[in-house]
């Protein structure tokens, strides 16, 4: 009988310990924002849209080759994204969408990104669209703003790195230019998996 209780005891603790481990780990995410449907040409010239990623996790951000502030800065950081990511072993897409389409041709896009290293295998860079729908889509599905100044070849935009699930819903943002917290966009990558 005492043999029986030590044995009872014990897997009631292992099942508890267990227990408040999955409460710990799972994450709640504070957005919930529907990306809609998008087409566009990549840096390989190749069709890209929201169909292409279904069921997938992805980070997304916004910029273009002719900025003269932050996005060299993102895009570097986005790389280095890309390089942590490879390190731990997580497979997960990264979409950089132009916000100045006519400017960003698809040789644009792909020698701006590889003047970081970027990996072209999981990175896509997204062109092929009208200014006007880029404009929009960024404001709608990202709560993003995305506009030209005017009289000036620069975009107001976001400076963020945005987290997609696989149900195509933007559920968190992090800072993308300065400070990005690697290790936490990766956390919340591995909980969406």
């Amino acid at each position: 009988m005492k043999r029986f209780l030590i044995v009872l005891f014990s897997v009631l603790l292992l099942t508890s310990c267990s227990a408040d481990k999955e409460k710990k780990e799972k994450v709640e995410f504070p957005l919930s924002m529907k990306v809609e449907r998008f087409e566009g040409i990549n840096q390989d010239g190749k069709q890209v849209g929201l169909s292409k990623l279904k069921g997938k996790v992805w980070v997304a951000d916004f910029v273009f080759t002719n900025c003269d502030t932050v996005c060299s800065p993102m895009t570097a950081n986005m790389a280095e994204l890309q390089r942590k990511l490879a390190d731990e072993g997580v497979d997960t897409r990264l979409v950089s969408f132009s916000i100045d389409p006519e400017q960003d041709q698809p040789a644009v896009l792909k020698q701006y990104a590889s003047g970081v290293e970027a990996d072209f295998a999981n990175w896509d860079l997204i062109t092929g669209y009208k200014q006007e729908f880029i404009e929009s889509f960024a404001n709608k599905s990202f709560m993003a703003p995305a506009a030209k100044l005017e009289g000036s070849n620069q975009y107001v935009h976001s400076t963020s790195f945005y987290l997609v699930n696989k149900n195509g819903f933007v559920v968190q943002k992090y800072e993308g230019a300065t400070d990005v917290p690697y290790e936490q966009i990766i956390k919340d990558i591995k909980s969406l998996q």
